[in-house]
C-alpha cells in the first residue's frame, strides 16, 4: 500500500508533501528563518518529541510514519499547526519517500525497529528495515540534496562492558546466529552508509548514538525497561528483572534528547560525524526496580526471570553500557538537564493519568523522587 497523506482540507494538518514547492538545498546552521523538517517514525516516541520541538521554534515539520509501532496520538499536540503535516507510509515505499524528502530542507531519519523484544522476535523484520529504511532515506535525500540526521543506537558498542564509551571504543559482538549482534549490524550498517555518503557524494549526514532514552510517550510493548517496570509498579504486579539485576544503564530523558539532537542539527561542524547521546547517572536495574517501588509506593514485590525465559536461549546482556558525552559537549554545549528523579516522575505520573488513578502514598500523593541520594542503594 503506497502511502496516505491525510488531506488539509479535512482537519487542518497542512499542505500535503506533494502540494509543496520543490525545497531548496541546505546544509549546516544557515537554515533561515523557517526550516523544513522530515521526521521519519516521527509519530514515535522520540519523533513527536522533536516534532513539537521544532514547532515550537517556529520551523515546519512533516511526519513519515507506517504507525507500525508509532501512534498518531502520540501526534495529538501538533495536530492543529499549519505548519505540520504528516503521511502515513513506511521509509521502505520508495515513493512515499521521494515524495516527503522532496518536499523538506531537512531530514531527521528516526524509523528503525527498536526494543529487544521486537529485534529478537522479527529478526528479519528489523534487519530490512533498519537497512533498507536506510538506504531509500539515504538515496533520496542525496537525489534533492537534503541534510541528514541519521538515528544509531547503543547497540554499536556490543559487549564492550568496559566505560564510559566513547565514539571510537571498539564494538564487541557475539556470533551473529544471535539476534540481538544481527541488529547491532544493521545499525553499524546505517551508520558507515552515511559516512560514505558524506565522504563519497557530499552529502550532510550526522550520526547521533543514542543510550536509554525515556520519558512520557514510551511504550513498554518492546522490552524498555522504565515503562515496564513502573506500569508492574502502579498495578501491584510483581517488578520483573531479567538475570540477577546487576547490570547497569544510563538513562536520559527525552527532552534532553531532543534538545541534543536541535544542537547537532544547527551545527554545521557535526556534519560528517557521530556523537553519543545519553545520560551518565548509573544505575543497576535491580536498584532501579527497587526505587521504582519506593517512589510509587507500590505493595510490590521484584522476581527474577532468566533470559532465556524472556527471551530466547543463548540471549546475551551486558553487564555495563555508559556513554561518554565529552563530543557533544564540546561541540554544542550540550548536557542532560534532567536526573532519573526527574525521568521516574514524569514517566510515573503519565502512567497514574493512563490508569486513572490519582495517588499511590498514604497521604495521597505520588512520592517524590527528587531526593535520588535517599533512595538509590550507595553502590548504584
Amino acid at each position: 500500500m503506497g502511502p496516505q497523506t491525510v488531506p488539509a482540507t479535512s482537519n487542518g494538518y497542512g499542505l500535503r508533501h506533494h502540494d509543496r514547492p520543490t525545497a531548496t538545498p541546505m546544509s549546516g546552521c544557515n537554515l533561515g528563518p523557517v526550516t523544513r523538517y522530515l521526521i521519519t517514525g516521527g509519530a514515535g516516541f522520540i519523533g513527536s518529541h522533536l516534532a513539537e520541538a521544532l514547532l515550537v521554534q517556529g520551523d515546519e515539520v512533516s511526519v513519515l510514519d507506517s504507525l507500525s509501532t508509532g501512534r498518531f496520538s502520540n501526534l495529538a499536540g501538533v495536530h492543529d499547526s499549519p505548519r505540520f503535516s504528516f503521511t502515513q507510509g513506511s521509509v521502505l515505499d520508495e515513493l512515499a519517500v521521494d515524495q516527503a524528502v522532496r518536499g523538506c530542507d531537512v531530514v531527521v531519519h528516526l524509523a528503525a525497529a527498536v526494543g529487544v523484544k521486537l529485534i529478537v522476535e522479527q529478526p528479519l523484520y528489523s534487519l530490512t528495515t533498519n537497512i533498507k529504511g536506510a538506504i531509500t532515506v539515504l538515496e533520496a535525500a542525496h537525489r534533492y540534496r537534503r541534510k541528514v540526521m541519521v538515528a544509531s543506537s547503543s547497540e554499536i558498542y556490543g559487549k564492550n562492558n568496559s566505560g564510559p564509551l566513547n565514539e571510537q571504543s571498539d564494538r564487541v559482538l557475539g556470533s551473529p546466529t544471535v539476534a540481538r549482534w544481527a541488529y547491532s549490524t544493521s545499525k553499524a550498517v546505517d551508520e558507515i552508509l552515511a559516512y560514505a555518503y558524506y565522504h563519497e557524494r557530499d552529502l550532510p549526514t550526522i550520526v547521533v548514538r543514542l543510550f536509554n532514552t525515556v520519558g512520557p510517550r514510551q511504550s513498554p510493548a518492546y522490552g524498555m525497561v522504565i515503562p515496564r517496570l513502573v506500569r508492574q509498579a502502579v498495578a501491584s504486579e510483581p517488578l520483573t528483572v531479567y538475570g540477577d539485576g546487576s547490570q547497569t544503564r544510563c538513562f536520559c530523558h527525552v527532552a534532553d534528547v531532543v534538545d541534543g539532537l536541535i544542537r547537532l542539527l544547527h551545527e554545521p561542524r557535526a556534519e560528517g560525524d557521530v556523537f553519543n547521546i545519553g545520560g551518565t547517572e548509573e544505575i543497576s536495574i535491580q536498584q532501579l526496580a527497587e526505587l521504582i517501588i519506593v517512589t510509587t509506593g507500590s505493595s510490590s514485590s521484584i522476581v527474577h526471570l532468566p533470559y532465556e525465559v524472556a527471551y530466547e536461549v543463548g540471549f546475551e546482556d551486558m553487564a555495563r553500557r555508559v556513554p561518554d558525552v565529552t563530543k557533544v559537549g564540546k561541540l554544542t554545549g550540550w548536557r542532560s538537564e534532567r536526573n532519573l528523579a526527574d525521568i521516574l516522575d514524569d514517566v510515573i505520573a503519565e502512567v497514574l493519568r493512563d490508569s486513572g488513578s490519582q495517588s499511590w502514598t498514604d497521604d495521597g500523593s505520588v512520592a517524590s523522587s527528587t531526593s535520588l541520594s535517599r533512595t538509590v542503594p550507595d553502590d548504584a
